[in-house]
C-alpha cells in the first residue's frame, strides 16, 4: 500500500503493515524488537497464522485419498496452492511444481534423481564460492558417489561472480550448474539470465537456489529460462517445512522419484510398482497439508503488495543501513556488489561477531552472527564469520538507526 506524502509522492505505508504482524509488537529485554534476521527466516503476517488455524478448525483431513466433503475440500485447497505457485513464478503448467520442505529438500531431490541418473565418472558440475551448504554439500556427495568433480566459478572482492571465469569453466565434461539467484551472506544479486545464457550454450541444464531471491524479486522462470528453481516458504513470509522445486516438465518426465511410498504410485505389486505422473510422482506420504495452504497466503499477501513498490523501499532501507554502519569507525561490510537485495554483513575490528549478536540481542535488536552456511565465502574473504543484518518490508529507518547506536556501543564497549 502506498500513501501520498505532502509533496505528493507516494510513500510505502510500513507502518500499515507492520500492524498485520504480531510478533513485532512484542518487547524483548524491555526493548521493542527490532526483527533483523529477515534472510534467515521471515515473520508471519496475521493471515498466514489465521489460515493455519482455519485448516486445522475446519477442514482437517488427508488429500488425494478421501471421498468425504473435508477430504475433497482440503484436497482442492492444497491444490489451489500449486496452480498459485504455477502463476507465481510463472511455470508452463502447475504440473512442473513440486512442494518439498525446504530448498535445502529440493536441492537434494534435484540432485538425488537428476544428478544420480545424469552424472558419470569424470563430469564436472558448477557452483560458484558464494553458494549456501545446501548447495554444495548435495553435489558433493553425488561426486564423490558417482566420480565427477565439483568446480568453482569465483567471485572478486565486492562479492560478484566473475562471470568470465565462470564461463571458463565449461567444457564437454560439465554436465549441470547451479547457482545461487542471491547470497544468503552477502546480498549479491547474480545475473541468472547470463549464468543460464553461458550454460545453455553449452547443453548444461540449470538449477537456480531462489530461496533470497523468492521474498525480494520477481521471479519469471520462463523468461529466465531455467531448468529448475528452487526455493522455501518460510523465507517469504509463509510457513516453515514448505518449498517448492519447479523443473521444465521434460526434465521431471525423465528423473526418477525421489522416495517411495503413498501418493507417488499409480498402481503396486509386490513384483512391480508403477509410479504416479507428475507432479505427484516426487510427493511420497502425507504432505504438509496445512502449512502449504497457508503458504498459499502468503504469497497471496506478497501479491496484494506488489514486487515493485516492497522492492523500492527495501532498497532504500538497504541504502539506509549501509551508509548509516559505514560511518562506524572500525567497520568493515563484507559484499560490496553493484546488485544487492537487502543484506549487510559486516565485521568489527578484533569483536567476534557473536559477542556483537549478544550485545544486540539485549537491545531487542535480533541479528545473525556466524557464517551463515557459507563456510567457504568466509574463508574466500579471511574472516571467520560475520554480523548480518537483513532487512523485510516491515523494517524502519528507525530500526536501522536502533541497530547503528547498539553497534556503537559495541565500539565504546570493546574500545
Amino acid at each position: 500500500m502506498l500513501k501520498t506524502k505532502p509533496d505528493g509522492k507516494t510513500a510505502f505505508d510500513v507502518a500499515r503493515y507492520r500492524k498485520d504482524f504480531p510478533i513485532l509488537a512484542q518487547k524483548v529485554y524491555g526493548k521493542p524488537l527490532v526483527y533483523l534476521d529477515n534472510a534467515a527466516t521471515t515473520q508471519k503476517p496475521r493471515q498466514v497464522i489465521d489460515a493455519l488455524r482455519e485448516y486445522y478448525e475446519t477442514e482437517n483431513a488427508n488429500i488425494h485419498r478421501g471421498i468425504f466433503y473435508l477430504s475433497e475440500r482440503a484436497t482442492e485447497d492444497y491444490e489451489q496452492v500449486r496452480t498459485k505457485v504455477q502463476q507465481f513464478i510463472h511455470a508452463r503448467a502447475s504440473r512442473e511444481i513440486i512442494f518439498v520442505r525446504g530448498t535445502t529438500e529440493g536441492i537434494n531431490l534435484v540432485a538425488q534423481s537428476y544428478g544420480r541418473t545424469s552424472i558419470k565418472r569424470g563430469d564436472e558440475i558448477i557452483i560458484s564460492a558464494m553458494e549456501h551448504h545446501s548447495n554444495i554439500v548435495p553435489w558433493q556427495m553425488l561426486c564423490e558417489e558417482a566420480g565427477a568433480r565439483l568446480r568453482i566459478a569465483p567471485i572478486n572482492d565486492e562479492g560478484e561472480l566473475l562471470i568470465d571465469e565462470y564461463e571458463k569453466l565449461f567444457n564437454r565434461k560439465t554436465k549441470l550448474a547451479a547457482m545461487t539467484h542471491v547470497s544468503n551472506s552477502l546480498g549479491t544479486i547474480n545475473p541468472v539470465r547470463q549464468i543460464i545464457r553461458v550454460a545453455h550454450r553449452f547443453h548444461v541444464p540449470v538449477l537456480i537456489d531462489g530461496a533470497q531471491a523468492a521474498p525480494h524479486l520477481p521471479i519469471d522462470v520462463q523468461d529466465l529460462d531455467c531448468d529448475f528453481y528452487v526455493f522455501s516458504g518460510h523465507k517469504m513470509y509463509g510457513p516453515t517445512g514448505v518449498g517448492v522445486v519447479y523443473g521444465k516438465a521434460e526434465l521431471l518426465e525423465k528423473m526418477p522419484p525421489y522416495q517411495g511410498g503413498g501418493d507417488m504410485i499409480s498402481s503396486v505389486t509386490f513384483e512391480k510398482t508403477t509410479y504416479n505422473v507428475l507432479p505427484f510422482k516426487f510427493e511420497a506420504g502425507t504432505p504438509n497439508i496445512a502449512d502449504v495452504i497457508a503458504f498459499g497466503r502468503a504469497m497471496d499477501y506478497l501479491g496484494a503488495i506488489g514486487y515493485g513498490p516492497l522492492a523500492v523501499y527495501e532498497h532504500d532501507l538497504l541504502a539506509c543501513a549501509a551508509e548509516a554502519l559505514s560511518r562506524i569507525k572500525g567497520l568493515k561490510i563484507i559484499g560490496t556488489a553493484k546488485e544487492k537485495a537487502s543484506v549487510v554483513s559486516f565485521v568489527l575490528r578484533d569483536v567476534h561477531p557473536h559477542d556483537i549478536g549478544t550485545m544486540l540481542d539485549r537491545d531487542g535488536i535480533a541479528i545473525r552472527a556466524g557464517h551463515h552456511c557459507t563456510m567457504p565465502l568466509m574463508d574466500r574473504f579471511g574472516i571467520p564469520a560475520t554480523a548480518r543484518a537483513s532487512f523485510a518490508f516491515y523494517n524502519t529507518k528507525e530500526e536501522i538507526e536502533a541497530l547503528r547506536r547498539s553497534v556503537e556501543q559495541v565500539v565504546r564497549v570493546f574500545k
